[in-house]
Parts: C-alpha cells; structure tokens; sequence
C-alpha cells in the first residue's frame, strides 16, 4: 500500500513550493540609497519597509525585471552593474560598466538595460541573457544622467546634464540619429505609454520640455517647480509628476490641456521616482530625508514618509 503524506504536510509542502511565486508577485518598491549602499524594499500594500538588500558602494539607477526576479543597480564608484537576485534578495553577480555609472533603463521585453556612463559620455548596453556588457554608443552631451527606452524599444533618449540637451539613440542602428535641444541641466524622462511624447526635467532652468518623438523636436515648454529634476508617468498617461528639488514638492501635469493642475508637498530633496502598477500612488525618494514620500495621485495628497536608507536617489517597481 502507498502511504499518500496526510492533509496538513501536503498543504505545507504545496506553500514552500510557492512561496518563491508569492515573493515574485508581491507589490514592492525598491529604494536605491546612496549613502547606505541599499535597496530599501517597501510593501506596497501595507507601506513598510519589510528588508534591506546590500547593493554596492552607492547604488543609484536601479530597474526591475519584467518576471520580477531580477534587480540591476548602478553602483558609481564600484564601475558596475550590480545584479540582485530578489527572490533570495542577495547579489549574485556585477557586470563592468565604465567610470562613473548613473541612471538606467531596461527595454519593455527585459532583454537589455542601458546605463548613463558619466566619465566617458556613453550609454553601455548589457545584454540580460548573457549577463554581460554588449555594446556602447557615445553621446555627444556631457555628463549623461539617465538613459531611457521607449516603449516599443526602438530610441533611448538621454539626458545630457551639461549639454542642454537629449541624446537619441537608435538601438538597432547602435547609434545616435539625434539631439533635441532643452533647458539647462536635463534630469528626468519618462514616455507616455504609447511612445509618442517624452517628458524631460530640466533642472537649473526649472522647466519641463515635451518632445514630439516622431520628430524629435520639443512641442511644448513649460515652467516646472525650482530645480525640477524627476519625472513619473502615469499609466494613463494622462498626468505626468515632476519632483521640485528645491521646495520639496511634486507637481502634477495634466497632459491633455499639457496645464499644472495639482503641487504636494513632500520630504527634503524630491529625487527620483516611480509608480505602483495600477497607477493609485507615487514613491518619491527624497534624499534629504531619507525617506520615501508616498502620494495618492486620486487625491494628490501625501499619505505616508517612508523611512529607508540614507540619501535615496531613486525608486523602482515592476
């Protein structure tokens, strides 16, 4: 006779069995803190910080897989791309990135970051199948901060923190087709979800510029809050936030009418920033503070300070 295991250790084994599908799946925001060399990992449901992931030197850039397996953090003074494992939440490899890494961007399918290489004025592309540096493009501006994919994953747009500009890459060509000038010391972009309008921070002249991606040229310039430098946009795409980093506040672009409809204030030095899937709330890391500011984009209304590591640069979820 075969003795089938009784009830209780059946549903026990069935639970460790999908505990690591749990994890996978659960809503969390991870916190890059320069100034602790962590990822801060917040529960979206509940708000609360629940671990701390060792992540380099001074982790900045950070993305997310699209299974959610898988973090990649620019550590600056360590040269590299750190890879996390989030289901054990530990490193498990660095990939070499050039002098001075920064801001990253993972293409839609997951199958490429793209990092803002300060020193050498580049993006380097890494492939995450190999787990290994591909290929680098040089940029004509300075001081590359962010490094961006557009949605159907054809352009990066880079901002260029002293050139006054946006660096456009074509990825299959692996080269740049195009400069579109902005304001002075260009931070933050983000696309809408259909690819057709970036949204680029231009810090020290406090504007934010919309670009025409099919003609990559600026459709509109507006006054931003002092020293704008951030940008989230919603899933709708009908409303995109800009983090003020000099009164500590977000402003919230209504797109159609391309009008600032709504500013809430939120902890020290707003940074950079990224939304919960369903677009309900906003994670602002604010430096200064050491704190994660949480907004209700329905009411945009501050709910929570999330405290964290120290000088948080950026957030990412998946």
């Amino acid at each position: 006779m075969i003795r089938l295991p009784c009830l209780p250790c059946r549903l026990a084994a069935l639970c460790l069995a999908l505990a690591p599908l749990a994890l996978q799946a659960a809503p969390f925001a991870y916190v890059s803190n320069e100034g602790s060399g962590t990822l801060s990992v917040i529960d979206i449901a509940t708000d609360k910080v629940v671990a701390e992931i060792a992540a380099g030197k001074k982790p900045r850039g950070a993305v997310i897989s699209p299974d959610g397996t898988r973090a990649y953090v620019s550590d600056q003074p360590g040269n590299r791309l750190v890879v996390i494992d989030l289901t054990a939440r530990q490193a498990v490899g660095s990939i070499p990135l050039g002098d001075s890494p920064e801001g990253v961007g993972i293409s839609t399918d997951g199958r490429w970051v793209a990092a803002a290489v300060e020193e050498t004025n580049e993006v380097v592309f890494v492939d995450t199948q190999t787990q290994a540096r591909a290929f680098a493009v040089k940029v004509k501006g300075k001081n590359p901060e962010h490094a961006i994919f557009s949605p159907d994953g054809r352009l990066v747009f880079v901002s260029a923190e002293e050139g006054g500009a946006v660096d456009v890459i074509d990825f299959a060509q692996r080269a740049q087709v195009g400069q579109v000038p902005v304001g002075q010391r260009p931070r933050g972009i983000g696309f809408s979800p259909d690819g057709k309008l970036a949204f680029v921070a231009a810090e020290t002249s406090s504007e934010l510029f919309v670009i025409d991606t099919a003609t990559l040229t600026v459709k509109a310039r507006l006054k931003a809050g002092p020293r704008s430098n951030g940008i989230a946009v919603h899933p709708d795409g009908k409303r995109v936030y800009v983090s003020n980093g000099a009164d500590a506040t977000v402003s919230v672009l209504d797109v159609p009418t391309l009008s600032f409809v709504a500013t809430v204030g939120v902890g020290q030095r707003p940074w950079n920033m990224a939304l919960s899937p369903d677009g309900k709330k906003l994670y602002v890391a604010c430096g200064r503070s050491s704190a994660v500011s949480v907004i209700d984009t329905e009411r945009n209304v501050k709910l929570a300070d999330v405290d964290v590591g120290k000088l948080p640069w950026g957030v990412a979820i998946r």
